[in-house]
């Protein structure tokens, strides 16, 4: 395992060693032992999985304390542009986001500490997104970004992706509330 960090504190990519032979392919996608070698001791509590078509962009979401999570992010099938974004206001990189690109073929996961907000588009129709967190779902804590926000000017590569309402209604970066 492979893992690469980010332009952005925090943020890492890991690029599994993937072995295959003609019966398929065998890779380690989470170590616990490869994570604390990076000074990250994670203790996941929750997996969720997500079914998306074509053009489907979730997020951008976070939670805040106490109640933040942390998630390891990967495509099962299909591919999407995984986007994080970092929201602790002492940060030297806040506002500034990081973008990877997600699939099946690359089976690359992406850690995305507390204090980002994330979200993803979907590039393939039945495009399967699992990550793993290290915090419960909480809806008072909830926060959110809207994705088409002019200051974060985040590139898409999509026009008019399939958005919920909630996503369409979220509060600009400007008027962001964190308690990172």
């Amino acid at each position: 395992m492979n893992i690469i960090k980010t332009s952005i504190e925090g943020l890492l990519v890991i690029e599994p060693k993937i072995f295959s032979d003609d019966r398929g392919y065998f890779f380690e996608s989470w170590s616990k032992a490869a994570f604390e070698k990076e000074g990250l001791n994670l203790n996941f509590v929750q997996d969720n999985q997500s079914l998306s078509q074509k053009g489907v962009l979730r997020g951008l979401h976070f939670q805040n304390p106490p109640f933040e999570q942390g998630k390891l992010v990967r495509v099962i099938s299909g591919a999407a542009l995984d986007v994080a974004i970092d929201i602790r206001k002492n940060s030297a990189t806040y506002g500034q986001h990081f973008s990877v690109v997600l699939n099946g073929d690359n089976k690359t996961s992406f850690w995305i500490p507390p204090g980002f907000a994330h979200g993803f588009i979907t590039l393939e129709d039945d495009t399967i997104f699992t990550y793993k967190c290290t915090g419960v779902y909480n809806k008072e804590s909830e926060g959110s970004i809207v994705w088409n926000d002019k200051d974060l000017n985040i590139d898409w590569g999509w026009d008019s992706p399939i958005v919920s309402d909630k996503d369409q209604d979220s509060p600009s970066f400007s008027d962001l509330k964190t308690n990172f």
